[in-house]
């Protein structure tokens, strides 16, 4: 099943945490090609501390047909591998954060994962590099692509293309 992440890092080297986080991601033993990746955003932080530093974001779609809970799991080690702590506060700045998206149609909600994810059509720093790679997407429990939906999206954040161009580690 395609599955999706969102990338986002505040902290240190933003280019390179997202790069070791793409990385370590398609290292990864259950995930299939072929690995898609948005350009990469320069956004506003929401949600943050105030004066928080501004965020690089991007997506990265590839194929999963695993248990979700065990994917979770391999990303949030990959989290702390990338030095996240484990106990690190919600909504405050980080050297990496990945969140999972979706996987295919698949529906969860047990404690800590919740499929699809319940706020990527109200995120322009989610919807942005997702329409990069599959714009006509119609997400989980949505009824427009995600092309329609980032159209609609009445959002304030400043979201700007930064480089399409990972380059490497």
């Amino acid at each position: 099943m395609r599955t999706a992440v969102a990338l986002g890092s505040n902290l240190g080297d933003r280019l390179d945490n997202l790069r070791a986080a793409r990385q370590q991601i398609s290292d990864l033993a259950d995930i299939q090609p072929p690995i898609l990746a948005s350009a990469i955003y320069e956004t506003d932080p929401v949600g943050c501390e105030p004066q928080a530093p501004r965020f690089l974001n991007a997506v990265v779609e590839f194929g999963y047909d695993g248990d979700p809970l065990r994917l979770l799991k391999k990303l949030k080690s990959l989290e702390k591998t990338l030095g996240r702590p484990r106990e690190h506060a919600r909504n405050v700045s980080r050297t990496i954060d990945i969140d999972l998206l979706y996987i295919g149609d698949t529906s969860v909600n047990e404690g800590e994962l919740e499929l699809p994810h319940p706020r990527m059509h109200l995120r322009k720093f989610v919807l942005q590099p997702l329409a990069d790679i599959r714009p006509e997407l119609i997400l989980p429990r949505q009824a427009k692509t995600v092309r329609e939906l980032l159209a609609q999206l009445n959002d304030s954040c400043n979201v700007v293309r930064l480089t399409d161009d990972w380059g490497s580690q």
